[in-house]
């Protein structure tokens, strides 16, 4: 009988309780360690997967597997909690990618800031503008295709989704109406329900957000500001064209509509045309923030505020505790301006390539939209898969997905399609999981499903 992860997690984990794996020990490949054992190479995975859960080891792309001491940080995570039938074990939900190395080029950084004097005016409150220091590295952070923002146009919050619900809630009133595209990012679902505010569903096409549309859903009623992501949309990976995003803002501009320009995945696209912002300058709220060119743990959101809009953005910062902490700014100052940043970013652009090779391979044959440049790719079920049933299948193989009905916002059906997240787990597990999730789509659906 083949033996059970856990009963060879526990084995390893007495071995590390009794001293003989010691915090910082590199633990063997999956393959050697599943040699070693006499197990499959799918159930070492899955071990690993379950020594990373208890917090007893950690993986870090390009590195390895290691012993550690202390509970793992998100943006390390392989695995979540296994339900009581043992899965799922992979999770292609989380995206927080890792680069080799950026710890240590994070805890350089911050070396400085336990100096007494120095942490004594990091801990100090700070205002919805931070400080000129903060202000200056934003501006060199965020400036990308020729634009690049005012200092006095930037405020900070305290990571990206506050940037994006004071953005939202300084354009539109409780009972107002925002646009997005048909499907978008999952938390501008939520925030607009707290915030009382209706999203309505903008058609879009391979360029992105279609402007008549967006024209033709504000002549129906007004809509208060709209929702994009013109780089790196998520999760279709879209990136849109200079021509689309010229005729976009020209719309706006036009109609009197608001932009919430949300560029966190753009750092991936150094490339892209600019932003929204540098088209409709007098009405585009720039948000972006540090989650994913750096971790999540310790982050700092940014946002560029038109003149007329900076004064009701700084209110909805303050009103909804949403200002960024002085000490996150004084790290992020670091990280941008000492070049941590810039080489943390260059690497992940490096590490998109490698996991699209992946992806290319495994899922070759199917129905995949996607940018090599992108952390996440959509896949557009194989029929008669539902998406329901698929995201079960994969989840009874170990492996949890994002369905599409996350994304979509009515009146859109949910389409049979998931949003696989390629940023948090090692190749090894990362290739596993998607030879898995080929293997489900090819063996199709159980009868009666």
């Amino acid at each position: 009988m083949a033996r059970d992860y856990r009963q060879v997690a526990d084995h390893i984990a007495a071995e590390i309780a009794a001293g003989r794996l010691r915090p910082g020990d590199r633990l063997p490949t999956q393959r050697a360690f599943a040699r070693r054992h006499g197990i499959a190479n799918s159930t070492a995975i899955r071990v690993y997967g379950e020594l990373v859960r208890r917090g007893l080891a950690v993986g870090e792309v390009g590195r390895g597997t290691f012993v550690r001491a202390a509970p793992p940080s998100p943006g390390h995570a392989l695995a979540e909690e296994p339900a009581a039938s043992g899965g799922p074990a992979i999770n292609l939900q989380l995206n927080y990618p890792v680069a080799a190395g950026q710890s240590e080029l994070m805890a350089r950084s911050l070396a400085g800031l336990l100096r007494p004097d120095v942490l004594e005016a990091a801990t100090r409150p700070a205002a919805a503008d931070g400080t000129p220091a903060a202000r200056e590295a934003a501006v060199s952070l965020l400036a990308r295709g020729g634009w690049r923002p005012e200092r006095e146009q930037v405020l900070f919050a305290g990571n990206g989704r506050q940037a994006i619900a004071a953005a939202i809630a300084a354009f539109v009133r409780p009972g107002g109406r925002l646009g997005v595209e048909a499907l978008t990012y999952p938390l501008v679902k939520a925030v607009a329900e707290r915030l009382g505010v209706t999203l309505v569903a903008i058609a879009a096409d391979d360029d992105g957000l279609c402007p008549d549309a967006l024209a033709a859903a504000h002549r129906g009623a007004p809509l208060g500001a709209v929702y994009v992501q013109p780089t790196l949309h998520n999760p279709t990976a879209v990136t849109m064209s200079e021509e689309r995003r010229e005729r976009l803002a020209e719309v706006c501009a036009r109609s009197g509509i608001g932009v919430v320009e949300d560029t966190t995945w753009a750092f991936l696209a150094p490339e892209a045309p600019a932003p929204l912002a540098a088209h409709a300058p007098a009405r585009t709220v720039l948000v972006d923030s540090l989650s994913k060119r750096l971790a999540p743990g310790l982050t700092t959101g940014f946002l560029v505020a038109p003149g007329a809009h900076r004064d009701p953005l700084a209110d909805a910062l303050r009103s909804g505790a949403w200002t960024a902490g002085r000490f996150n700014l004084e790290a992020a100052t670091r990280w941008i301006t000492d070049g941590t940043v810039a080489a943390v970013a260059a690497a992940k652009r490096q590490d998109t390539a490698a996991r699209h090779r992946l992806v290319r391979s495994r899922l070759d044959g199917f129905r995949v939209r996607t940018d090599p440049r992108a952390y996440f790719c959509w896949w557009e079920l194989p029929a008669p898969w539902r998406t329901d049933t698929f995201v079960a299948a994969a989840a009874a193989r170990g492996v949890a997905l994002t369905p599409g009905r996350a994304f979509a916002v009515p009146p859109l059906t949910a389409p049979d399609a998931v949003r696989i997240g390629l940023a948090s787990p090692p190749y090894e597990v990362l290739s596993y999981a998607l030879e898995t999730l080929a293997r489900v789509a090819r063996e199709g659906p159980p009868r009666g499903a």
